[in-house]
């Protein structure tokens, strides 16, 4: 059996689908705006809802993959998320689009850690690296099929019709996956009182709570612009068409892609050169942050702004290998999915919170425009302020290691 072909391909495609439906909202929003007469925090809250649900159900994943396994895990859910499409479809109302949103979101939260569960059983560990960087590359060509390409359905479809396609293909997706072949895992005689205790232990790390800040802000701020809030300042402010601004993110997920691959490759090759990959996942996020500032200010062209804030975005996947390699490998996928917690919880409350600042700007007679500098302004000093902090914990472990007390 060729694993490439019979549990890769399947899971990469399931990937994909999530990527897909994470982002789709940013291309149809103008529409969802004016169809549905919803102001600039309902749509926050309604796209953020996909992220609630998706965060929520994280920590009750990992213990899923560890007990039920990702083949049976994943396409169960998927069935869940093509439902949601179909809600989504027909819904006319806010709360019933938000809990469509929110049934999709759950639908699809296993779909990346159940890919690093299923390589971790199926391929060996010297492999890790590039099957894991190549899921995360399908997952943004499903960022790149958001952009232009629904962009060119949405006349002939409308929104509705791009729903029940993407629900059609999300059940093709869970059927696919369904049907790979079964290997049960090494570690399975953990009892759940022992896996909640385990848990419990990684969120009393304090490794752990050096990197999530960051993620939270940045990579989960990444995730709110691309997913929603990117076409609406392109818009807005940058006065571009809505087929320019998807061009636009077309360009960011094209980066992401080129950056996914170019990690897998140089990772290694820099480490043998003294270069850590902590070191350069510090420097991609200061590297984000920057670019974000100079797409607020104006200074640059826009277009390769937004391409080089998907190409450092790439680098965020070097987080989950870096944070488990401070605990046990058999509590590998629990770190993965309490991490995955800490960057949707962020894009969650990153999404509706600009939202919701943008409205009240406005309200107060702010024009568009300004109200949008404002609210990307914060997000900017929030993520600085995380990376500071990401910054001096490193250097207060280096030090702790080099004294020799007790491990940082």
């Amino acid at each position: 059996m060729n694993p490439w072909l019979r549990v890769f391909l399947p899971f990469a495609v399931g990937y994909y689908l999530s990527y897909l439906l994470r982002n789709v909202n940013a291309v149809i929003a103008p529409e969802l705006m004016r169809e549905l007469s919803v102001s600039a925090a309902d749509l926050g809250l309604l796209t953020s809802a996909y992220l609630l649900a998706f965060a929520a159900f994280q920590l009750p994943l990992g213990l899923l993959l560890d007990r039920l396994g990702p083949r049976r895990v994943e396409a169960g859910l998927l069935v869940v998320a093509a439902l949601g499409c179909i809600i989504f479809a027909l819904g006319d109302s806010l709360p019933q689009l938000a809990f469509a949103r929110g049934l999709i979101g759950l639908g699809v939260c296993a779909c990346l850690m159940a890919s690093f569960k299923a390589f971790s059983l199926w391929f060996p560990l010297e492999r890790a690296a590039s099957v894991n960087a190549a899921v995360m590359a399908a997952g943004s060509l499903g960022a790149l099929t958001a952009t232009t390409p629904i962009g060119w359905a949405l006349p002939a479809l409308g929104w509705r019709g791009v729903f029940f396609g993407l629900a059609a293909l999300v059940l093709l997706g869970a059927a696919a996956i369904f049907t790979t072949p079964e290997k049960p895992a090494v570690h399975q005689g953990e009892g759940l009182d022992k896996q909640l205790s385990a848990l419990a232990g990684i969120f009393r790390s304090r490794v752990f709570w050096r990197f999530v800040p960051q993620t939270a802000s940045i990579v989960g701020g990444f995730m709110a612009l691309q997913g929603l809030w990117a076409v609406p300042w392109l818009t807005e402010v940058g006065g571009h068409s809505r087929e320019e601004a998807a061009f636009h993110l077309l360009l960011t997920g094209s980066a992401m892609m080129i950056g996914f691959f170019a990690v897998a490759v140089l990772v290694l090759p820099l480490k043998r050169r003294g270069i850590a990959p902590e070191s350069i996942l510090g420097a991609g996020m200061a590297l984000g942050i920057i670019a974000l500032a100079l797409i607020l200010a104006g200074i640059g062209p826009s277009r390769l702004l937004w391409f080089s804030l998907g190409l450092v975005f790439s680098v965020s996947n070097l987080v989950y290998a870096l944070v488990a390699a401070h605990f046990p490998v058999h509590l590998s996928g629990r770190v993965n999915t309490a991490i995955n917690l800490g960057a949707f919880l962020g894009a969650f409350g990153i999404q509706w919170g600009l939202g919701v600042l943008v409205d009240a700007l406005a309200t107060r007679g702010m024009s568009m425009a300004d109200a949008y500098r404002w609210a990307f302004g914060a997000l900017v000093v929030v993520q600085a302020i995380t990376h500071a902090w990401f910054l001096i914990e490193g250097r207060r472990s280096a030090r702790v290691k080099a004294s020799g007390d007790l491990p940082a």
